[in-house]
């Protein structure tokens, strides 16, 4: 996986297919992604895509969320017709750019199995965590789909690919504070070896290197150390003095750090590249790696998805995104923290 470069997180504002993927891939050259659009609604957030990605299982709507359907429904149909349309927008895009057949690399984005196990319901109520057998089956499932996937965008762009896991809930799964069913219902702790042997089916079966994203308050960043992850992603605005070992392991182990650093609500006032850029530089500083780090063992991101954001600060984001990384590549040592 390059380092130096920028890429997007995963969820774009609005509708368009078109409109989003032709603007991600002209705003990220080194690292474009396939934009993720949830205002469509059901079938095409962060969940509802998992149910085009799984084999031989589907998913379906309750009032509180999604759990497993019996059979293929209308959420299977339509998020399966969503994914088709987003693809086909990004290969016209990637087409239009002249990147087909250059080698020129994209990344697919995929609830990661922790955190769907943890918010999809079993058809009796219940969190598909609380099962271990169900819990093994959406792993391997989601393992072979999103194998699939990449494999498929692979070919159709002449491209190599990047998948990215997105694991906002493993502090949840780890510490045993999900709710249950009912008051009465607990979900139990899962154990670490445990969580991460789930994790790894996945991330051992994709054809490229994964990056595994986490949106957490507080990303278990020693957990993921541990994965067969090349990259592990987090909001740097969400660490501090008391994560600052787990960070330097992170790097020491090999893994690439993709920093979080843009944010993804407009600012009142409007931030430079440089401001935007100092808390990287503070970190690597901190941790007492050199500045080539920076260009090196970095790829720079907004602090998580900008689904929930305007269209023009999303693109503003990805322009100080892209003028980050290009800095940080090219101008490590001359670069200030204050």
């Amino acid at each position: 996986m390059r380092t130096g470069i920028a890429t997007g997180v995963g969820s774009w504002p609005g509708t368009d297919a078109r409109e989003a993927a032709a603007t991600i891939v002209g705003e990220l050259p080194d690292l474009a992604h396939l934009p993720e659009l949830p205002g469509r609604g059901a079938g095409s957030d962060m969940v509802g895509r998992a149910s085009a990605l799984l084999v031989d299982m589907q998913l379906d709507t309750t009032t509180r969320g999604y759990r497993l359907g019996p059979r293929p429904g209308a959420l299977a149909r339509r998020a399966f017709d969503l994914l088709r349309t987003d693809l086909d927008a990004l290969e016209e895009a990637w087409e239009a750019t002249g990147s087909s057949g250059t080698g020129r690399v994209v990344k697919v984005q995929a609830i990661g199995p922790l955190s769907l196990a943890a918010q999809v319901e079993l058809m009796n109520g219940h969190r598909i965590l609380t099962d271990s057998g169900a819990v093994r089956d959406l792993s391997e499932s989601l393992a072979e789909g999103l194998a699939t996937h990449a494999a498929e965008v692979g070919t159709r762009l002449g491209a190599e690919v990047v998948v990215q896991l997105d694991e906002p809930l493993v502090p949840e799964v780890l510490a045993g504070t999900l709710r249950g069913a009912s008051v009465l219902n607990t979900v139990r702790a899962l154990p670490e070896p445990e969580a991460l042997h789930i994790l790894d089916t996945v991330i051992t079966a994709q054809p490229g290197p994964v990056l595994i994203h986490s949106c957490a308050s507080r990303p278990p960043l020693s957990f993921l150390r541990g994965s067969a992850a090349a990259a592990v992603g987090f909001d740097v605005a969400t660490i501090g003095t008391r994560d600052l070992d787990a960070v330097g392991e992170l790097l020491d182990s090999g893994k690439i750090l993709a920093l979080g650093l843009v944010p993804t609500t407009e600012p009142t006032t409007p931030p430079t590249w440089r401001q935007l850029a100092e808390p990287g530089v503070r970190l690597v500083d901190r941790l007492g790696f050199g500045r080539r780090t920076l260009a090196e063992r970095i790829v720079v991101t907004p602090a998580c998805g900008l689904g929930a954001a305007s269209l023009g600060w999303s693109r503003r984001a990805l322009e100080l995104t892209s003028e980050i990384a290009h800095r940080y590549a090219d101008e490590p040592e001359s670069l200030t923290a204050e």
